[in-house]
C-alpha cells in the first residue's frame, strides 16, 4: 500500500522541477510543493492536491480501504 501513491509523487516532482519556482527562483521542492505561488503551474497543482488525497487515503482506518489499498496512481 506504500508504493500505490509512488507514481503521483514522480509525476509531481517531475512538473515541479520544470517550474519557474525550481528553475529560475531556485527553491527546493519542498519550498514550492507548500506554497500556492503563481509560478507554478495549475497541472503541477492539480497533481498535489492529488498525491495529498492519495497519502490521507493511506492513514485510513476503515478495514475494507485496507484490505484494497488505495486508488492509485
Amino acid at each position: 500500500m506504500s508504493k500505490s501513491c509512488k507514481g503521483l509523487a514522480t509525476e509531481l516532482v517531475k512538473c515541479l522541477s520544470e517550474s519557474d519556482c525550481v528553475k529560475v527562483e531556485k527553491r527546493s521542492y519542498r519550498e514550492c510543493i507548500g506554497e500556492k505561488s503563481p509560478c507554478i503551474p495549475s497541472e503541477c497543482v492539480g497533481l498535489r492536491e492529488t498525491y495529498f488525497n492519495c497519502k490521507r487515503g493511506q492513514a485510513s482506518v476503515d478495514m475494507r480501504a485496507r484490505i484494497r489499498g488505495n486508488k492509485g496512481y
